[in-house]
């Protein structure tokens, strides 16, 4: 799999439109911190995030922005990376088990047990979700807001841990966020997306 670290440059095709990622604090809006890069999506979405976060684009409609410490390989199932995917309409037809994804499932594309985001030891479980509802992201436009409960768990399956997989879905730009690390200020930065 091609792996490219995207910075400063225009690519074409991400997320079915264009990406593009600048350094500098142009665009940040109040609210947010002063050293933010923009990060350019379809549909006209930006999102203004920490420069020091890295942004990868690993195939069509799949990309990785690294927030922490990340043993790096540019797959969904990979190892132990804090990180954030955000998802274009060809990711999400394998959403969930090899089916179309759509907000009344938890966004899983395998049809097998993989294993959990903090530990390739251990296997996840997602349950339902404790919360769903419609977020902000930027100024009129709302988003299938979902929070699953997932468990880490043994071969055996014994839960040693659990973590969170948040998910935001914009339907008419066909857009997903899936976050499980509780990414600091996700919430926040999606809020204050601009639109054009």
């Amino acid at each position: 799999m091609l792996i490219r670290r995207i910075s400063a440059i225009l690519l074409s095709g991400a997320l079915g439109g264009s990406l593009l990622l600048a350094g500098g604090p142009a665009g940040a809006t109040s609210g947010q911190a002063a050293a933010t890069k923009p990060l350019h999506l379809r549909g006209g979405l930006t999102l203004h995030i920490p420069v020091k976060w890295n942004v990868y684009l690993t195939a069509k409609d799949w990309t990785q922005v690294v927030t922490g410490k990340c043993d790096y390989s540019g797959r969904y199932f990979g190892p132990p990376c804090r990180s954030f995917w955000i998802l274009g309409p060809k990711a999400l037809k394998a959403g969930t088990e090899g089916f179309a994804y759509t907000p009344a499932h938890a966004f899983y594309p395998a049809n097998d047990v993989e294993p959990c985001p903090t530990s390739r030891k251990l296997y996840q479980h997602i349950d339902n979700a404790a919360t769903k509802g419609l977020r902000p992201v930027g100024k009129g436009h709302k988003a299938y807001y979902r929070d699953y409960v997932a468990r880490c768990t043994t071969a055996g399956g014994e839960t040693k841990t659990y973590f969170s997989q948040r998910e935001w879905y914009l339907p008419k730009t066909k857009i997903l966020v899936v976050d499980q690390w509780a990414t600091d200020n996700l919430d926040v930065i999606l809020k204050h997306a601009t639109w054009s």
